[in-house]
């Protein structure tokens, strides 16, 4: 296999897009499996603690 195509299989393979949902608490945007920033909320239950500037 040329070094061309080696390079071109792995490279199709090396970046994924981070899969975004919306929290359930406040429907801001966030990454999956994150706790939401601007709440504080993971799966339902408050995890963080955000105080107001």
């Amino acid at each position: 296999m040329s070094k061309m195509r080696l390079r071109t299989r792995k490279a199709a393979n090396r970046f994924h897009a981070a899969q975004l949902s919306k929290c359930g608490q406040c429907g801001s945007t966030i990454p999956s499996h994150r706790a939401c920033p601007s709440c504080g909320y993971y799966k339902g239950r408050q995890v963080l603690t955000i105080e107001a500037l």
